[in-house]
C-alpha cells in the first residue's frame, strides 16, 4: 500500500460529515499551506460539506534550479517545460495522488464527488492523474499550468473522465508557465472532446480575485447534486 502523503485537511462545514472532497495540489517549491488559506475566501453557499485536502509534495533535487532540493511533484529539466519531461517522476506522483483519492473513497466520499485541483506543477499533475483515473471524478481544476506528457495522452486516456468538466485558468502575463502553454493544453483537450471551461485573468503566475469567485462557481456546478435533497410533499 502506498504511504499517504502528509497533508492539511480543512472541512468547509466543521462538525458536519463531508460528502464531497477537493484534493488541491500546490506548485513547485510550495507546500499544502499555499492554498489552504484560500478556502475561507470561497463562497461555498449551496455546496455540500466539503473536505479540502492539501498534500505536501516530497522534496527532490530540481534540475532547473541547479539541483536545489525543494518540494516538487517531478523534476523540471528546462524553462520550456515540455521538451524534456520527467516521466518517471510524474508517474511516481500520480501513484501518490491516486492513493489520496482512494483514501477519500475509503472514508465514504464517492469518486464522482471528488474534485482534483492543482496550481502550476500541481495543475499538471491534476490533469495527468485525473484524466487517466479509471473512475469518474466530479471535476478537474487546472490553474496556471499545462498538460504534461501530452504526446502520450491520446493513447493513455481512459473513458471514465472523457466528459468530466475541466476548469482551466491562466494569467495573461504569466512568465513561469506562459499563456500559450496553457492554450496548447486547452486545445489538445478540446480536440479530444473534453469539456474545457477556459478562463484568463490579467495577472502573472498567481491567483486573481475574480478567479476565486469562478472557482467557487465551478465547485457549486460540479458538486451541487451531492447536496441532500428534500422530499417534496404536495
Amino acid at each position: 500500500m502506498t504511504q499517504l502523503l502528509p497533508r492539511i485537511e480543512l472541512e468547509s462545514q466543521p462538525g458536519t460529515a463531508a460528502t464531497a472532497a477537493v484534493i488541491w495540489l500546490h506548485g513547485l517549491g510550495a507546500d499544502g499551506n499555499d492554498f489552504a488559506g484560500l478556502v475561507p475566501e470561497l463562497d461555498l453557499s449551496g455546496c455540500p460539506p466539503i473536505r479540502f485536502v492539501f498534500p505536501h509534495a516530497p522534496s527532490i533535487p530540481v534540475t532547473l534550479n541547479g539541483g536545489y532540493v525543494m518540494p516538487a511533484w517531478y523534476d523540471i529539466m528546462g524553462l520550456n517545460l515540455v521538451d524534456r519531461q520527467d516521466a518517471a517522476g510524474i508517474q511516481k506522483s500520480e501513484k501518490a495522488i491516486i492513493a489520496l483519492i482512494e483514501n477519500e473513497a475509503a472514508r465514504g466520499i464517492p469518486y464522482e464527488r471528488i474534485v482534483l485541483a492543482g496550481f502550476s506543477q500541481g495543475c499538471a499533475m491534476a490533469l495527468h492523474t485525473g484524466l487517466r483515473f479509471p473512475y469518474k471524478l466530479a471535476g478537474i481544476m487546472a490553474l496556471s499550468g499545462y498538460l504534461p506528457l501530452a504526446d502520450r495522452y491520446p493513447s493513455e486516456r481512459l473513458q471514465a473522465n472523457a466528459h468530466t468538466p475541466i476548469f482551466m485558468a491562466h494569467g495573461t502575463q504569466d512568465p513561469v508557465v506562459v499563456l500559450s502553454r496553457g492554450e496548447d493544453s486547452r486545445d489538445a483537450l478540446a480536440a479530444l472532446g473534453h469539456p474545457v471551461q477556459w478562463h484568463t485573468y490579467p495577472m502573472q503566475h498567481a491567483v486573481h480575485p475574480r478567479e476565486i469567485a469562478d472557482i467557487a462557481s465551478f465547485l457549486k456546478q460540479v458538486l451541487k447534486d451531492a447536496a441532500p435533497t428534500v422530499a417534496q410533499h404536495g
